[in-house]
């Protein structure tokens, strides 16, 4: 995953990491290190910085994002709740909007409930177990959302491309494995990733500028070579965005095609609409990881990336069911009609 005002006892942690870094350096042979491993001691737990340290801000930010937490928990969950309840909602697209809110509202229940605590603390620490069960499930829910976005991206394109066939190839059965196969995948590459991640030796140096455990972070602290644990988590990341960025654009380039090719205004406006919200949240998604990965680490710094880090990891959860609310023609009117329903007849 992708920071505020730098904390004031940066300075001497940066001191410490470089002094660390040269320490790992000096060791030429498997006997020096041998001997360095036994001297050294294992890290047992991890020490968050936060997002800031400045108390002036601290109260302000508490109540800001705990409005959005309530906010994002609401909206999701009312999302999950009205299209189970609503017969006209039981769609694929819908089936597949309702597992995204509920990686989403899962997605911020893990994350922001640390980032709220850290208003309320001057650091947060945390067991090394504990660690990485957090980096397990994190790495777990962003798998899950790329892929999920690249299987709603082929539900559009087959709704559009194929519109009397849409509910054929989109089956509820391919719907409940193509979801299934979504979970068993981002296990199997969470569990690949915190293995290789944490595998390397962590000792002396413990802490970490952050309010969440961002995979390059923790890296950096690791007392051993990284190079083999970087070159897996480079490889399996770009290995699931080139994929789902692939399906994404292929199944869009088709529907545009289709679009230009309809002879009716209206019929153009109704298939643009239907792919309003899915391409607002594919923007929002993909382009802040462009944002916070694409650029020269020469021009990003540790507040930017915190910055950025908030945004992908709290706010767009809370973004995802507005614009599906709002933009969507089936979704705005669908609680005047379950109130509707429950009035006596």
């Amino acid at each position: 995953m992708p920071e505020l005002l730098k904390p004031v006892c940066l300075e001497p942690v940066l001191r410490n990491k470089r002094s660390h870094r040269n320490e790992k350096s000096v060791y030429r042979n498997e006997d020096d290190r041998g001997t360095t491993v036994k001297n050294c001691t294992r890290v047992t737990w991890f020490l968050l910085l936060g997002l800031t340290e400045q108390a002036g801000l601290k109260g302000i930010l508490f109540a800001l994002f705990l409005f959005i937490y309530s906010v994002t928990l609401t909206g999701n969950l009312a999302m999950i709740t009205l299209i189970h309840a609503d017969p006209q909602l039981r769609t694929p697209m819908y089936f597949l909007l309702r597992i995204l809110s509920f990686i989403d509202s899962s997605s911020c229940t893990l994350n922001t409930p640390r980032l709220l605590e850290s208003f309320l603390t001057s650091s947060q620490s945390i067991s090394f177990a504990g660690c990485v069960v957090q980096m397990a499930l994190m790495t777990l829910h962003g798998t899950a959302e790329c892929l999920l976005l690249a299987i709603m991206a082929y539900d559009r394109f087959a709704a559009i491309y194929h519109p009397l066939l849409h509910h054929t190839i989109m089956s509820q059965s391919l719907c409940v494995q193509l979801v299934a196969t979504t979970y068993m995948a981002s296990v199997a590459n969470s569990a690949l990733l915190t293995g290789y991640i944490f595998k390397p030796l962590y000792c002396g140096l413990n802490i970490i500028n952050h309010y969440v455990y961002d995979v390059p972070l923790v890296l950096q602290i690791a007392y051993a070579d990284i190079a083999k644990a970087e070159a897996i988590v480079f490889s399996s990341s770009a290995l699931i965005i080139l994929f789902t960025v692939t399906v994404i654009l292929v199944s869009y380039a088709y529907i545009l095609v289709t679009i230009f090719r309809m002879h009716s205004l209206r019929a153009q406006s109704k298939a643009l609409s239907t792919c309003a919200s899915h391409l607002a949240v594919i923007c929002l998604f993909y382009g802040t990881i462009t944002f916070t990965y694409a650029q020269p680490s020469s021009h990003s710094s540790m507040e930017q990336n915190k910055v950025v880090s908030v945004f992908y990891t709290v706010i767009i959860s809370m973004l995802n069911p507005l614009i599906y609310s709002l933009r969507n023609k089936d979704v705005k009117p669908a609680p005047k009609r379950r109130c509707l329903d429950m009035l006596p007849s």
